[in-house]
């Protein structure tokens, strides 16, 4: 095969300017049909090889059409960052490095990168300085490796070694969340070994937030050591747990406290938001993503830990054949679940010195402020009501109009705006109810955006509204 390689790389560089630049004009929902895709993907794979070019020019025609313009500015439909300039560009140089970042032998430039953007990171986020940090695929594995760092510890103190001895005959651990925990919360638990069934919920109160008196009740409840996990960022409202009071808690029993902040642990790096993150410093573990609020491209999940000798035990492997710097102790397969993984750390880093302190403060604070602003459009509506005190990024609308069933109202006038194309959002239920939810956390999003959004979604209830039944 003759190596054309600069053919494709030049195309794709032409392919990615045209795409940037219109990406704000562009359907934010594709209009190619899973048949459409499946015919222009699928064929019998080709018995000789396929020059580079010809296989990056085949892959643009039938890939575009399908493509959700995620990193545009009207993309509402989960808390999706748009990838700042700096990071679409670092991600490129990560691929034609093709750097892993497990071992300094194996990247330098990757390590001290991770090394630095960690720094930075536990910063701006106002962590712990001691913090022990690793660089994952996104928030499920972000609980996962906090999570078997609080494992390891707690039985670690009750006098176990669980990673030589497993979880059978070991002493019984407790896990305590809050009635509104995210999904990947139990997912990471399940892979750990705690069945959902033995999950211990308590009450959350009317904007999910777990209540620190139904903790306290259930932390009473027994006296096996717990994991108590609570959230910064409700993933339907925005809503921030009670962490002083969860903190004292936890503390009084001698447990782990971990936070679960995909989206709202970035609520802390700015100054309009933090005093909803107050006391989040006191957890013993914290989960976020980088390609949420940070935009950077996806997969890129944090994990942090106040215990670095609990974080580097649970995940640590050793192997003769893993040659270890001497003058390196902070190697990054020690922190992650992955032996094999790409430098994520390079896009991180070019967020983080591209945006700035201030940058990230004004990214939040910027999206915060559109959220209010797209929840103020719809308020003008009588028909939508909004579910939530929009205290972050996220709005919950619902519509409701006279002798007809809210739900199926609420889902028919979402559905007219996603075939508009104008925006997307997607919809969930709340307290049994079906609500479109709206997540602002581009940071490309403008006023305009919202204000062309927001009228795309009042023109849907006004055409369903006057619909014959």
């Amino acid at each position: 095969m003759n190596d054309h390689s600069t053919d494709s790389l030049a195309q794709v560089l032409a392919y990615a300017r045209t795409y940037i630049e219109t990406r704000g004009s562009r359907d934010v929902w594709p209009r190619a049909t899973l048949a459409d895709l499946r015919s222009a993907l699928g064929g019998v794979l080709p018995d000789e090889p396929v020059s580079p070019a010809s296989v990056i020019q085949d892959l643009i025609r039938a890939a575009d059409p399908g493509i959700v313009t995620t990193t545009g500015p009207r993309y509402f439909g989960f808390v999706t960052g748009g990838a700042v300039p700096a990071t679409v560009a670092a991600e490129w140089l990560a691929a034609v490095w093709d750097q892993c970042a497990s071992l300094f032998a194996l990247s330098p430039a990757a390590v001290v990168a991770e090394e630095v953007a960690s720094s930075w990171l536990i910063d701006v986020l106002g962590l712990p300085s001691s913090s022990s940090t690793g660089f994952v695929t996104g928030c499920h594995m972000a609980n996962f490796t906090a999570l078997a760092a609080a494992r390891h510890e707690l039985l670690r103190r009750a006098g176990w070694d669980v990673e030589r001895n497993g979880l059978a005959g070991a002493p019984r651990l407790r896990v305590i969340v809050g009635a509104e925990v995210h999904v990947s919360v139990v997912g990471a638990l399940r892979l750990l070994g705690f069945g959902s069934a033995t999950i211990i919920r308590v009450e959350a109160d009317a904007q999910g937030r777990m209540r620190a008196d139904t903790l306290a009740s259930a932390l009473a409840e027994g006296n096996a050591p717990a994991i108590v996990c609570a959230q910064a960022g409700n993933l339907n409202t925005g809503a921030f747990d009670p962490f002083e009071q969860i903190a004292d808690l936890v503390a009084e029993r001698s447990g782990w406290l971990h936070v679960d902040g995909a989206f709202g642990l970035w609520a802390g790096a700015c100054q309009t938001t933090r005093h909803l993150t107050a006391g989040v410093g006191r957890a013993d573990s914290w989960a976020t993503d980088a390609h949420k609020w940070l935009n950077v491209p996806y997969d890129s999940g944090l994990v942090f830990t106040a215990h670095p000798a609990a974080h580097r035990a649970a995940m640590s492997l050793m192997a003769e054949y893993l040659v270890r710097s001497p003058l390196e102790p902070r190697e990054p397969m020690d922190w992650t679940p992955e032996s094999s993984r790409r430098a994520r750390g390079f896009a991180v880093y070019a967020a983080l010195k591209s945006l700035g302190r201030q940058g990230i403060d004004d990214l939040v604070a910027r999206c915060c402020r559109l959220a209010k602003r797209f929840a103020d459009r719809l308020r003008d509506e009588p028909a939508i009501e909004i579910l939530n005190d929009v205290v972050l990024n996220q709005v919950l609308a619902r519509v409701a109009l006279a002798g007809r069933d809210a739900d199926k109202v609420t889902l028919d006038v979402l559905k007219l705006v996603q075939d508009e194309r104008v925006c997307w959002l997607g919809h969930t239920r709340w307290h049994d109810m079906t609500a479109m939810r709206i997540s602002v956390s581009n940071w490309s999003t403008t006023e305009d955006d919202i204000d062309k959004s927001a009228d795309s979604i009042l023109r849907a209830v006004r055409t369903v509204a006057t619909a014959r039944l």
